[in-house]
């Protein structure tokens, strides 16, 4: 599926569009959720602002979806910029008009508001365009775009005035879907709840904002708009969180590898 019934299917690997909300006061809310707890280190509060990050501000996934190489003959060199998707398209003619259809749509809008893409402003507002439902996408896009534009946020999560990641070191956000369920639903609405984890921060030997994994559960309200669902509200909330396994963290060469060499996810379910 894509934004606006296929004309974005290219840009987003065919999934709709999402909302993201702004953090209120700061950081804690950048991606769409109630305001955070005050972080408990510098990496909780790192993973604080990559929650929201994420939703609000959460697509990298849906963005380079189509620059992705379907050749098996290119198993060796991936076709993947850092947090970038793999794959064909998974939907092409919108998600279906049944709770299914809601839950994979809310999976898919969280990729894409959750990517590294989000801090590019013109991928952004792409991305913003397509999840959103027409009536609220201006009013996202410049809330997001005021969040992105805080040199004081982007410097606190180690990337530069522009974005981009500071040289030898690669940035990542990504979100990984756990599972979904259908809160409410109606002939041209629905309610869906998406639990995730998260990855964020920068793979590099010298930050000090090193990829941290965090707990989120994100609650979309969602209209049938054009043909397709598409967000109008969201809301964030930590955990469920499980118990840590004693696993020894991997180094930063291996981190930055690990982005380059495993694209994300567009379509779940």
């Amino acid at each position: 599926m894509s934004p606006g019934d296929g004309n974005d299917d290219d840009l987003y690997g065919g999934t709709g569009q999402t909302r993201t909300r702004l953090p209120d006061g700061g950081q804690g809310d950048m991606y769409g959720g109630a305001a955070r707890r005050p972080a408990r280190s510098s990496s909780r509060s790192l993973i604080t602002v990559v929650g929201v990050v994420v939703l609000l501000v959460a697509a990298i996934a849906f963005a380079n979806r189509g620059n992705s190489s379907s050749d098996d003959g290119d198993a060796k060199k991936p076709d993947t910029s850092p947090t970038a998707p793999t794959g064909t398209k998974a939907v092409t003619s919108g998600f279906a008009h049944d709770k299914q259809g809601a839950q994979s749509a809310a999976a898919n809008y969280a990729v894409a508001l959750g990517s590294a893409e989000m801090f590019d402003k013109n991928r952004r507002h792409a991305i913003v365009d397509s999840v959103y439902a027409p009536d609220v996408a201006a009013d996202r896009q410049a809330s997001l775009d005021k969040v992105y534009a805080q040199e004081a946020f982007l410097s606190s999560i180690g990337l530069n005035k522009d974005g981009s990641a500071p040289s030898g070191s690669k940035f990542v956000s990504r979100i990984i879907p756990v599972g979904t369920k259908t809160m409410k639903f109606g002939s041209d609405s629905a309610t869906v709840d998406i639990w995730y984890s998260s990855l964020f921060g920068l793979a590099g030997t010298d930050t000090k904002n090193p990829v941290s994994e965090s707990w989120f559960t994100n609650t979309y309200e969602l209209r049938w708009v054009g043909g397709d669902w598409k967000v109008t509200d969201f809301q964030q909330k930590d955990g469920p969180v499980p118990v840590g396994r004693d696993q020894r963290a991997s180094t930063a060469d291996d981190m930055a590898k690990a982005v380059e060499q495993y694209g994300g996810f567009t379509y779940a379910r």
